[in-house]
């Protein structure tokens, strides 16, 4: 693929950049989409300290996203924010391609 479909928030990239300083890890956050949850498919968040040959990177104030290409096919056109709202602090992703998805964010359908 030659074009990046998918975009990082400055939130998201600030808070990136504190996990990472907190677990004294390279300020790389991995999306992942898997089978599962309760809406069919899930969101698996982590911090990576390598990128495989299949990823996609995306760099935004020093902070970079993870996502590896099969997983980008049911995220393309996705934006990763952070929130801090009433529920918590979690990354959220708006993913266009997600026909619904559960009330925690981090499961979908397609």
């Amino acid at each position: 693929m030659n074009e990046v479909q998918i975009s990082l928030t400055d939130r998201a990239a600030r808070r990136i950049i504190e996990l990472a300083a907190k677990s004294a890890q390279p300020a790389s956050l991995r999306v992942a989409v898997n089978g599962g949850g309760c809406s069919g498919f899930q969101y698996d968040f982590s911090l990576s300290d390598a990128r495989e040959d299949d990823d996609i990177a995306v760099s935004r104030q020093g902070a970079t996203l993870l996502v590896d290409s099969i997983s980008l096919v049911h995220m393309a056109g996705a934006t990763v924010d952070f929130v801090d709202d009433l529920m918590g602090q979690s990354f959220r992703i708006a993913n266009p391609l997600a026909k619904s998805s559960c009330g925690c964010g981090t499961s979908f359908s397609l």
